[in-house]
């Protein structure tokens, strides 16, 4: 491609997502969607390290989970990150072209620590045996930069790909979203920082949620 090539198609691609963005701006159902979402988002990040850090400090009840018993454990965060970081690149990149995506996932992700905070309230309990620590420098803002084991039913990790999954359009985008929840939701298994009952209820909780967010307030988008 050469350089004047290259400068058009830049061209065109700044004007095409200048225009996808002040359509969506101008259209009050999205404007107000993603105002009201953004404020949702902006208090749940003020309140969760308050949150999680005083989870951390009642007793919990520790599962007798058969599947981690016979689950060697390792340290495998790198990976678990990795998937989870470049899955969240692919859907920010999707989503500057296309806000409504950037404007579902808001209100799904924002739902899903909602549910969380209710369940993780709602059913303490103490981390599985052998817990290798889980520490991810680009998330420890929502923790307060504390080291956090109890924020346990129902996977955050997991949920959160598969909000993503939800979200993207393409077929192959939403392929490799699914693909990575259940690679995840192996890998916070073998890293005991999650029971095999918190990886297995993700789907139905995002799944639940998605159906409800879709038909109240993104009819548009049912598939």
């Amino acid at each position: 491609m050469t350089t004047l090539s290259f400068i058009i198609v830049s061209r065109n691609v700044t004007l095409s997502l200048k225009r996808n963005w002040k359509t969506t701006w101008q259209t009050p159902s999205l404007r107000i969607l993603m105002l009201i979402g953004c404020f949702i988002a902006a208090i749940l990040i003020s309140v969760l390290p308050i949150f999680f850090q005083n989870i951390e400090k009642r007793p919990g009840i520790q599962l007798n989970d058969r599947i981690l018993s016979h689950t060697p454990a390792y340290n495998v965060s790198i990976y678990l990150f990795l998937i989870i970081w470049s899955m969240a690149l692919l859907t920010l990149v999707r989503a500057v072209y296309k806000p409504e995506i950037f404007i579902k996932y808001l209100w799904l992700y924002s739902a899903i620590c909602i549910t969380r905070m209710i369940t993780i309230t709602l059913i303490p309990l103490a981390p599985p045996a052998n817990l290798m620590n889980l520490v991810d420098p680009l998330t420890g803002v929502f923790y307060g930069h504390a080291n956090i084991t109890k924020d346990l039913f129902y996977s955050g990790h997991v949920s959160t790909l598969l909000a993503m999954y939800y979200c993207l359009h393409k077929k192959s985008d939403k392929r490799f979203a699914l693909l990575g929840a259940v690679v995840v939701g192996v890998l916070v298994l073998v890293q005991h920082v999650h029971y095999t009952i918190d990886v297995l209820a993700a789907p139905l909780f995002v799944f639940v949620l998605n159906k409800l967010l879709t038909a109240l307030l993104f009819p548009s988008t049912r598939q």
